[in-house]
């Protein structure tokens, strides 16, 4: 069941704070990497690109957790648990291009390689805590 975010955990999200985003491989063992993120007002939104172990691992297994500590105060953060609900092409590229204005202040992401497909990856929050 999705819960609700405070202002102050959205305000986390929304702000140019990176997430450390953990999935499960195959072996049960965790993967966690850095990614930049974002909040739609129901799901934490997070893009990657296809190829990716984390894709592969949502795909298979879609538990994830995530946490974010805030730049401006590292003693600020938010950890959620929940289920990606959603994995899809539909708008990656302009989903990287927007998450590059945000953490980079470019228009378009300078790290897409041909060949690259980008996916959108929608989490619903099930367990949200921090301080």
């Amino acid at each position: 069941m999705a819960v609700q975010l405070t202002d102050a955990q959205q305000n986390i999200l929304a702000d140019k704070n990176f997430a450390h985003v953990a999935t499960l491989n195959k072996d049960g063992s965790p993967q966690v990497s850095p990614v930049w993120v974002g909040f739609d007002g129901t799901h934490v939104i997070i893009n990657s690109e296809r190829k990716r172990l984390k894709v592969r691992n949502l795909k298979r297994d879609p538990r994830v957790s995530l946490s974010v500590q805030s730049g401006a105060n590292p003693y600020a953060y938010v950890e959620i648990r929940g289920h990606a609900v959603e994995i899809t092409e539909k708008g990656g590229f302009e989903g990287i291009d927007a998450f590059a204005k945000k953490y980079l202040s470019l228009d378009d992401y300078p790290g897409n390689k041909p060949g690259d497909v980008r996916v959108v990856i929608k989490i619903v929050p099930e367990h949200v805590t921090g301080q």
